[in-house]
């Protein structure tokens, strides 16, 4: 699995290819804009797919990603919103069913948040290496909708229904469905999720869910649903293609002899880091930085070199949110030339560690989603 990245024309040439750019204040983890560094790219790079916005890790700057860079994945056909006819329905186990114009969903207390974004299948190959971003959303509270509409003592889940619908095929018979996934009640009433209309300052686009999504800070995209029309409180598991067969990662757990194969579906982001940008300071030393995320906040990351020792790296600290990546930093002094084989590994803080490709934690995995190991990057330099 290699990341999707657009530097190709650059590999042949060695340090003579390499691209000379003046970086911004904004550039990724405590970098200094006012030295000028050259990039040195990585050798296993993949072209990009210019029809689609992704992250390009070598072109990664900001803390905050660029609407313009920011992934977008769906699974039926986005569908044409009206925002003056859209409505939002709260009903099922509530005991005051609601419906909800954008403008009053939009009067309601305002909230910001800072999450980073992730598609489950992010890293489930070589062209799929760039499907993150980090955002700043603005909404309004989800359990405080929910409170005021009375949610009753027998609701054990809060399932989210989008507008973007498809045939889907059960048992030889074809049925209409619109997309849907769910949470429990106790994820549903946490503070921090959000009905957001708002991404980076702007209104939602077409295809990030206008004119409402669900955000669902430490989970991966697929729990938070676009193009938002209803939520149903519910006694029993909603168990539709969303949540009981495709999102659904297969993976073998070792018990001595015997391997135990368990179904879960795809919630929480597992804990992860890559590899940004390696480049070429004046001092001839290598600036070498990337990002590491996770369902909890990350305690730390560490860089191993060709067979080396793992190093620790400088986490940025200016640039925090809970939900939010974290940009780290490390300066190879008198970097030898040749080539070289560099890797990262996060820990969060309750003690998740990014496993190594051979560990059963991936070897047993059977289904893409969710690919969290490490991956390691050449540079020649």
């Amino acid at each position: 699995m290699q990341p999707q990245l657009s530097r190709r024309a650059m590999l042949s040439g060695g340090l003579s290819a390499l691209a000379l750019a003046q970086l911004p204040t904004s550039l990724i983890a405590l970098a200094d804009s006012s030295t000028q560094e050259e990039l040195v790219p990585f050798l296993d790079e993949q072209p990009t797919n210019p029809k689609r916005p992704m992250l390009k890790w070598q072109d990664l700057r900001d803390w905050i990603t660029p609407l313009d860079q920011f992934f977008a994945v769906g699974h039926y056909h986005a569908p044409k919103m009206d925002a003056d006819s859209w409505r939002l329905k709260v009903e099922g186990l509530v005991d005051k069913p609601i419906e909800l114009s954008l403008d009053q969903i939009k009067s309601r207390p305002r909230k910001e948040l800072i999450a980073t974004l992730e598609c489950s299948g992010n890293g489930a190959g070589a062209n799929f290496m760039g499907a993150i971003g980090n955002a700043r959303w603005a909404g309004t509270s989800l359990a405080a909708l929910l409170k005021d509409c009375g949610v009753r003592a027998e609701a054990v889940e809060a399932a989210f229904w989008g507008a973007d619908s498809g045939k889907e095929k059960i048992r030889d018979a074809e049925y209409d469905q619109n997309f849907a996934r769910s949470l429990s009640m106790a994820d549903a009433m946490r503070d921090d999720i959000l009905l957001a209309w708002e991404m980076n300052g702007q209104p939602l686009g077409a295809d990030h869910g206008f004119p409402l999504r669900l955000i669902v800070p430490g989970w991966y995209g697929i729990a938070w649903v676009k193009w938002l029309t209803r939520i149903e409180l519910r006694d029993r598991r909603l168990m539709n293609r969303f949540m009981a067969r495709d999102y659904v990662t297969i993976r073998g757990e070792k018990h001595g002899d015997q391997t135990e194969w368990k179904e879960t579906s795809v919630g929480p982001l597992n804990v992860k880091s890559l590899l940004g940008r390696v480049t070429r300071q004046a001092s001839g030393s290598l600036h070498i930085t990337g990002a590491a995320w996770a369902q909890h906040p990350i305690k730390s990351v560490e860089l191993k070199i060709d067979d080396g020792q793992w190093m620790p790296v400088q986490l940025d600290e200016q640039d925090h949110a809970p939900h939010a990546w974290t940009f780290w930093s490390y300066d190879w002094k008198n970097p030898t030339p040749g080539e070289h084989t560099l890797v990262c590994c996060a820990t969060d803080v309750a003690g998740h560690v990014q496993p190594l490709a051979d560990d059963d934690a991936i070897k047993l995995k059977k289904t893409y989603w969710e690919a969290n190991q490490q991956y390691p990057r050449r540079i020649k330099i």
